[in-house]
């Protein structure tokens, strides 16, 4: 499938292409080239949202400082489709695989949501890759006690039950969920209808495993370890990831920088995001330079807006 199916596309959200991942699939991706030399950020979407719709207000300013690369994940939008049970690990090793095909050897990587612990997994487990990481409205786990047990008692054995997990998955505290009902997306303008499009693309099987995948996330036992630099963008008026889950994710990542925007889990969805997150974004890369010594003009002569 390509861009061209889409109805209405907006202007605003760059164009996409299909690549093969030798013996996982096809991935769709979109793609800006950014200004010569830049260096390559990598953005990896919330839950039930894609590449294109997590990110189409901070693709102009990050497009003046980054070559952007925005996937969809596997089961979202037009993402990797895949027999196998969703699973972060897999998202992870897919950005990868996707990197190595484009030829790209180092990355900064921006998660949003479910793209953080998806950001968080790829550096541990191809750490040569991440030069960096910029985490928005997200955590290191999501469910805690009573809440993480319930879910998973409740959903034991019932993975190939679709309506059974539609039912549980209702139930998980994560507003991005409500994007999963085409009746509470809105429509009006060409860009809510493109949205729209967007969303009915989901494998609505893969979509409630991810689900499930967010509850049981847990990286506490080695958060602290993360070795580059990093940034988190805090949405203060988050129901969904609490602030103050936001803040114990910097507090955990040595040197981490704190960057606030007033805003609630749909964040993304607002102008302000795009320069919050563009202004993390380079203090992320501002850092990396200064401990590679690989200085990019897009980056140094921005510094002073990080």
């Amino acid at each position: 499938m390509t861009d061209s199916t889409l109805p209405e596309e907006p202007a605003l959200i760059p164009p996409g292409r299909e690549v093969e991942l030798p013996g996982r699939g096809t991935i769709f991706f979109r793609e800006l080239g950014g200004p010569p030399g830049a260096p390559t950020l990598i953005l990896l979407h919330a839950f039930a949202a894609t590449g294109g719709l997590n990110w189409f207000t901070a693709f102009g300013p990050l497009s003046q400082h980054f070559r952007i690369i925005a996937p969809d994940h596997r089961g979202h939008g037009r993402g990797l489709r895949s027999n196998a049970r969703f699973r972060l690990e897999d998202c992870a090793d897919d950005i990868a695989a996707l990197a190595s095909e484009l030829g790209i050897r180092t990355a900064i990587v921006g998660g949003y949501s479910m793209g953080g612990p998806i950001a968080q997994l790829l550096w541990r487990r191809h750490r040569a890759l991440v030069q960096g990481l910029v985490l928005a409205a997200t955590c290191y786990r999501f469910l805690h006690g009573s809440q993480a047990r319930v879910l998973v008692s409740s959903t034991a054995g019932a993975l190939a039950q679709v309506t059974r997990l539609a039912e549980v998955a209702a139930t998980v505290p994560l507003a991005g969920l409500r994007l999963l009902f085409p009746t509470q997306v809105q429509t009006s303008g060409s860009l809510g209808r493109w949205g729209a499009e967007e969303i009915r693309g989901h494998n609505l099987r893969s979509v409630l495993e991810a689900g499930m995948e967010i509850g049981s996330y847990n990286a506490e036992p080695w958060i602290g370890t993360v070795d580059v630099p990093t940034a988190v963008v805090l949405t203060t008026l988050d129901r969904a990831v609490p602030p103050i889950w936001q803040l114990r994710l910097a507090r955990a990542i040595p040197g981490a920088t704190v960057h606030t925007v007033a805003e609630g889990h749909v964040a993304c969805g607002h102008a302000l995001f795009g320069q919050i997150f563009t202004e993390a974004a380079l203090d992320v890369a501002t850092r990396v330079a200064a401990e590679t010594g690989v200085v990019t003009p897009s980056i140094t002569s921005n510094a002073a807006f990080a």
